[in-house]
């Protein structure tokens, strides 16, 4: 049986007021070429294992993730992927590898710099930013507490994407931690809309 994973600390859990505060005061990500900071796959015990690297795949996305083994393989939901800043100030402490998603990276994530169709380069591979949200769940108010979810869901920050986003993969290849990670092209309608 697939196991969901950590549980997460309450000790750790932060206010909604000082996860506000700590949100205001990071410094702003990059927003055309950042970095891959850290690759997790998700095992079926619930261990969460740090990859050094990984060839992402069209066909597995993260080859062993537990997207492969948990029924609808949706390729919609293919990567989870967080700004890690934003991940280490609502974790309170607690790793990164709590969470529930493969890529943490340094990049802005908002709908308005990274909307649905944008593609990037992921060290060799190529990903394309998906129109399936990433919501924060029961298991992230668990782990993270319930201040956490209500930052991630407010509507003055949802386009944000304080919670992360989806990409899937639509060129395989090896992807480094510490790799860049570049955005290639977006929609033409949302270039249309940003020269407005």
């Amino acid at each position: 049986m697939e196991s969901y994973g950590p549980r997460g600390d309450a000790h750790c859990h932060r206010t909604l007021a000082d996860l506000e505060a700590s949100l205001a005061a990071l410094p702003p990500a990059p927003r055309e070429e950042g970095r891959l900071e850290r690759i997790v796959r998700r095992h079926a015990d619930g261990v969460r294992e740090e990859l050094e690297q990984a060839r992402l795949s069209v066909e597995e996305g993260l080859p062993g993730d537990a997207w492969s083994r948990r029924p609808p393989r949706d390729p919609e939901a293919q990567l989870a992927v967080m700004r890690s800043d934003v991940a280490a100030l609502i974790a309170g402490g607690q790793p990164l590898t709590v969470f529930g998603d493969n890529l943490f990276v340094d990049l802005e994530l908002s709908a308005d710099n990274l909307p649905e169709g944008t593609r990037l380069a992921v060290g060799e591979a190529i990903v394309s930013v998906t129109p399936m949200p990433h919501d924060g769940c029961a298991k992230f108010s668990q782990r993270f507490g319930p201040d956490a979810l209500r930052l991630v869901q407010a509507r003055a920050t949802r386009t944000r994407n304080l919670r992360g986003i989806y990409w899937k993969v639509v060129e395989p290849g090896l992807a480094r931690s510490g790799d860049p990670v570049r955005v290639l092209s977006r929609p033409a309608s949302a270039r249309t809309r940003g020269s407005a």
